[in-house]
């Protein structure tokens, strides 16, 4: 059985890999200011948990996972904490990955343009 604590720390990992991985996308991403990206990524990653709250909330997480929370008070502490593990998974995987050649020319690039 996978736990929510789990799920929302592949979730930040995923997001992580996407915005330094993916063609376009991560040399976009690599030009914004630090506080555009975090801020962008804080968004996601809420985005992320809260639909993972729904989601249980409606059973489709128990059904597809085994993740239970539930839909009260306790169920909404548990997503603040959730959502503590994913940023925290998200921002060690964009520390630990490996910048590809086009993502550091475009920060080189942007921080030349500031």
């Amino acid at each position: 059985m996978i736990t929510p604590e789990t799920l929302s720390a592949v979730a930040g990992v995923i997001l992580s890999l996407v915005f330094m991985y993916v063609p376009g996308l991560n040399t976009k991403y690599a030009a914004l200011t630090s506080e555009t990206k975090r801020l962008i990524m804080l968004g996601l990653l809420f985005a992320t948990a809260a639909s993972a709250f729904g989601l249980s909330c409606a059973g489709v997480l128990t059904d597809l996972f085994g993740a239970t929370v539930t839909c009260d008070r306790e169920g909404l502490l548990g997503l603040i904490q959730v959502f503590i593990y994913a940023v925290m998974a998200n921002q060690a995987a964009y520390l630990i990955s490996p910048q590809p050649h086009r993502v550091k020319a475009a920060k080189i690039a942007s921080a030349s343009f500031r």
